[in-house]
Order: structure tokens, then sequence, then C-alpha cells
């Protein structure tokens, strides 16, 4: 290193020891300026505490000491409950009391205590310890030295936040007031003791059409505003005379009603506010009711135009109270019961109408429904009072009051003798018809029995005369007797279907669960089906309630119908169904010779077959219908000729 850069080495250092001796001194003289200004405030603050320790640590009030920089030198026991700081053991600045919104606010009021000395009565939100919200009172001032230089600051810090809030609720309970009153469906005057308007609202204005805002009315004189919307009623004087008597009494009204004009019924109501036996004021509301007034005459119309009908109408009605005393009859039930009105009232309905005890009993039991609240119908056996026995329908209800209690019932009556006349007479024709019935079908076996014994006879006598005389008749005498033969099967078969044509439905069996699948399948094994024919179930049958021997009885006859009339070299029958809410719909389709649409109404009646031959009576259709009928279904087709038909059957799946 050369000499030169040494002596610049050398000066540097020395000035580096000059600058820090320098700022050692500053600061120790800072430090010694600093450790004396807090002694002063330590021995003011002592001198301070020694003359106001006693007052400050029993006051109910926070007292809170901070120095100029903010930190808090001070708590009493009141401050360390309210702001949950321990400053013995905790550094707690200002700053972080203040709610942050209240910041500025607190800041602007510190100046202001730092340039009076003082300030009163500021309000703002503190945050606690916990960083709870709460506001507070504070009167705080400054603390002077001897020498007259701030050196703190002092204030009494009072928790409002409970009367904050009753404030707030109080606030808010006027104003919804205040709202309330200003909506309300009546309209509102509020007068002081000098007939002054204080408070009125927008309904008041609305009734008597003043084209202003509530607020605009308020100091007027009511006297002489009523003066001025007098002319509004249609007595105008009467209004006046009415409202002066009002005031000059001074006592509550209720109810007056005032017709106006425009045809609005207004009931208006007045009431003096009374304090110290003192009149504050008058409250008058006025509402219209002219539809409530409206409503009423209707109503009273009504009522009128329902007792006529009531009283005239051709059913008898009966009032009577809980105990079964009668209240009110109509004139209908005059005449039915053989009672006048003035006869029964006040009578025990039940003692005096009831024809036995057994229809006393049910009497009884019917009004134990009544006082449930039940309304029923019921059948009564009533004695008149010309000792005759009626049959009476009654449709009973309770009777309400006003306030939603049963204080009664009410009946109203219809005479239903002749009807349960019928009823016998219908029941004495239903035995006989049964009876009959039963007869007949007996009568039915026995022509039977006997028609086919002669025809089996005959049958015998021309096998006979065949086998005798073979050799004697020639080819047209065989023929007559071959067709002789031929005339009595189908005179035999006809006796067999009349015979299970007026069977169906007089032997009914019970019904029972069938299984259709399985009853179908067996069908089929047993008819004679030719090889060119093949029949097909599309799907399993369901299950049925019903009579099992006329369902299978229902499924031969269509089937074999259609073998009968299949003409195709590949015969094909197809069976299927569908299931519908209430019923199952089948069907049975071939490729028959069909049936033109003219003989579709006319193949189901009795006799009529479109194809004569042997085997073909014309009552196999007419059973089927029959069987369908007892299920409680419909049967129809859909065919055309050359290429086939399809029968249709609903069978309920409940019967």
């Amino acid at each position: 290193m050369s000499q030169d850069q040494t002596e610049i080495l050398q000066r540097a250092l020395k000035r580096e020891k000059a600058a820090r001796k320098a700022a050692e001194s500053i600061l120790e003289e800072k430090s010694r300026e600093l450790f004396f200004t807090t002694q002063r405030l330590e021995i003011l603050l002592d001198e301070k505490s020694s003359q106001l320790q006693g007052v400050f640590e029993n006051i109910i009030d926070a007292y809170v000491v901070m120095d100029i920089g903010g930190n808090v030198i001070k708590f009493n026991e009141a401050a360390t409950k309210l702001f949950g700081y321990d400053i013995e053991k905790e550094k707690v600045n200002v700053t972080n009391l203040v709610y942050k919104d209240d910041y500025e606010y607190a800041i602007n009021s510190f100046m202001e205590l730092t340039s009076k000395g003082f300030f009163k009565d500021y309000e703002a939100r503190v945050y606690t310890k916990s960083k709870e919200v709460k506001w507070v009172h504070i009167n705080a001032s400054i603390i002077f030295d001897k020498d007259k230089k701030p050196v703190a600051a002092q204030g009494i810090v009072r928790d409002i936040s409970d009367q904050k809030r009753s404030a707030e609720k109080l606030i808010e309970s006027e104003n919804r007031l205040a709202t309330l009153v200003l909506n309300l469906d009546s309209g509102i005057i509020l007068e002081d003791e000098n007939r002054k308007i204080v408070l009125t609202n927008n309904k008041f204005c609305e009734l008597f059409g003043i084209d202003a805002n509530p607020k605009d009315l308020l100091g007027m004189d009511c006297k002489a505003a009523s003066e001025q919307n007098k002319v509004l009623f249609k007595n105008p004087e009467g209004f006046i005379k009415r409202m002066r008597e009002i005031d000059a009494n001074k006592k509550t009204v209720i109810g007056d009603e005032l017709e106006m004009l425009d045809g609005k019924i207004l009931e208006r109501n007045y009431m003096p506010i009374i304090t110290d036996n003192i009149y504050k004021g008058y409250l008058w509301t006025f509402t219209d009711v002219t539809l409530k007034r409206t409503y009423r005459k209707s109503l009273e119309a009504q009522k009128q135009k329902y007792y006529n009908i009531i009283a005239n109408m051709n059913l008898g009605m009966v009032e009577v109270d809980v105990n079964e005393k009668i209240l009110m009859v109509n004139q209908s039930f005059e005449k039915m019961s053989g009672y006048t009105q003035e006869e029964v009232l006040g009578q025990n309905a039940r003692e005096l109408l009831s024809s036995s005890k057994e229809e006393g009993k049910a009497i009884i039991e019917e009004n134990k429904k009544r006082r449930s609240g039940e309304s029923t119908s019921y059948e009564f056996k009533a004695l008149c009072k010309e000792g005759k026995t009626r049959h009476w329908l009654i449709s009973g209800a309770p009777n309400y009051n006003l306030d939603g209690e049963i204080v009664g019932s009410i009946g109203i009556h219809l005479d239903i003798t002749e009807l349960k006349n019928l009823e016998l007479q219908k029941e004495k024709l239903l035995e006989k018809l049964e009876k009959s019935n039963d007869e007949l079908q007996e009568y039915a076996h026995i022509v039977s029995h006997d028609l086919k014994s002669p025809l089996r006879s005959i049958d015998a006598l021309v096998s006979w005369l065949k086998e005798d005389n073979k050799d004697k008749l020639d080819d047209m005498s065989m023929q007559n007797f071959a067709l002789i033969e031929t005339t009595l099967e189908k005179m035999e078969q006809l006796i067999t279907d009349v015979l299970n044509y007026s069977s169906v439905g007089s032997d009914i069996a019970e019904k029972i669960e069938v299984d259709l699948d399985d009853m179908l399948n067996g069908l089929v094994t047993i008819l004679y089906v030719p090889e060119h024919i093949k029949i097909k179930i599309q799907k399993p049958l369901p299950k049925i309630q019903g009579d099992r021997t006329k369902l299978q009885q229902l499924f031969q006859n269509l089937i074999s119908n259609s073998v009968k009339f299949i003409d195709k070299e590949e015969g094909s029958i197809i069976v299927d169904f569908d299931d519908l809410k209430s019923h199952y719909k089948f069907s049975i389709k071939d490729n028959g010779i069909g049936i033109d649409k003219k003989y579709h109404d006319k193949i189901f009646k009795i006799f009529h077959s479109l194809k004569k031959s042997k085997d073909s009576s014309g009552i196999g259709l007419s059973i089927v219908k029959k069987i369908v009928d007892l299920h409680e279904g419909e049967i129809w087709l859909d065919s055309e000729p050359n290429i086939g038909t399809t029968f249709y059957f609903t069978l309920k799946k409940q019967p």
C-alpha cells in the first residue's frame, strides 16, 4: 500500500470515529431528556394519584390515563373491567381501542383535546380486548407539568352500550309506529289541546279527497278544516253540529256513522287524551265501512230469501239443541209429522217422534256423532201425530255458534215411505222371480230330457229300418233316411244348446281366482284342432276372479268357432290380452272366412248362425256374450270377409 493510500485511510477512520462519538453524545442527551421527562410525568402522576387515588379508584366509571403518544399509563378497576386489559402485564395504546369506522372521528377529537386542553361528551365505539364492540361516553382533559407543558391526558369513560341499544330500539319502534299509522286502513287525526293537527296519515287524505302529503297538514286548525270539508257530507250542518257536540262533551265516542255525497259511509270514533286530568289532545279515526254496511244489507236480504226457501221447501227441517229440544221446524215438517210448530217447540224430538225403543237408541247414537262434529245420513221410522208410521231419510249436521261451539244439530227430513214400500214390493218380486227361475230351470231340464228321449227313439227306429231294409231301399230312400238322422242330430244339439244358454247365469258358482294361462294351455290340449291350424298364445295370460267353468266355456266356444270357420291351407289363431285400468282386454284372432260388417250386430243374438250346418245352432256366441256380461265386460269384433276375424272381450279384474 502506498503512503498516500495509508494517509487517506487514516483520515477516514478519524472522521468515522468523530461521527460515532457525536451520535453517542446526541443519543445520551436525548436519553437524559426522555428520562427526566418520564421522571417528571411519574412524579406528576404520583402527585395527582396521591391526591385523587381515593376518588378514581371508587368511581363506577372507567378512569384512563395515557401519555401524549397514546400509551395507556393507568386504568382503574372499572377501566380494567370495561376493556379487559391488565396494563401491569401488557402494553396498550389507544389506537388498539378505537373502532375502525370511528378512527377519523377519534383523531379529530384528540386534536381538539390537544388544542383546547379538554373535550366533553365524546361518544364513539371502542374495542375490548376480546374484540367486543361497546359504545362509550368520554369526558377528557390534558395533564400539564409545573412548566405548563402537556405530559398526559386523562378521561372518564362511561359504558353506554345498553342506553344506545335502548335508544336504537326506541327509534325503530317509533319508526314502525309512524309507518303503521301512516299506512293504516283508517283515517287518523291527532290534535293537540288547541285543536291543531299533530299527526295524520295517507288514509285520511284519501277519504276526504285531500291532495296533499300528511306532513303538509301538520299545525293546521281542525275547526277550520272541518268547516271546509263539511260540503263532502249529505248533511253538512249535522256533521258540524255533531262534531261540536262531541268536542264539548270530551267523552269517548265509538261508531258514529257519516254518509258522504259520493255514497261512502264512514264510521267515526273520538277519544280524548288526558294526562293528570289535563286534556293534552284528541284522537279522531275515520273508517270506510261502505262495503261492510252494503254486505250487511245484502246478508239480511239473503237471509230472508233463504229463510223463505227453507220455510217452503219440500223437505222437512228441524233444529234442536244439545238436549234434543226442538227449537224450530219449517212448514214441510209440519205437513210430514202432522204437528204444528207451536206443538213441538221445546219438546224432546226423540221422545216425541220415535216409533220404538230401537229407533230412540238410533237417535241417541246419531246425537253423539253430532256432538263430535260428524255429519251423517240415516233412516228413521217415525211415529206421526195421527199414529201413522212413516219412513224418513234424515241428513243431520252439527249446528255451531259464532265461537265455533256445537250448540245442537240441524236435520233435513225426506219422507221415503213410498220408496220403502216400493223396495218391499221389489224384494217380494225378486223372491218370486228367483223362485220362478228355479222352477223354469227345473222345467228346462225336464223338457230337455222329455224331448231328447223321443228323438233318441226315432233315431233308433230309423237305424233299425235302414238295417232291416237295406237291400230293399233304393239310393233316394237311403238319402232320405240319412237326412232324417242329420235332422235328429241337429235337433238334439239345439236342445242341448238351449239348455246350456238357459243355465248360464242361473247356476253361478262362487268366483275364485282363475289362472287363465294354465286354464287355456290345458284347454288347447283337449280341443280337436286340425294339424293345419296353429294356436299361438302371445304372452302368459293373467289371473282373474271369476267362474272357472264359465270362463273355460267362453274361451272354448270362441276358439272352436275360429277352428270351425278357417278355410285356409295354413290356419292361424292368435290369443293375446292388454292390461287396462279396471279390466283385461282379450283378443282371439283367426284367418278364417271372416264376417261381413252388416252381420256384426246380429251374431250375438240367439239362434242366429251365418253358416247353416248340422253342428251350428246359432247359440254358441249368445252363450259367450252372456258369460262376458256375467263378468262385467263387453264383447265386440273386427272382421273382414276372406281375411279373418278378431273377437275382443273384456273381463273385470275384481268383481
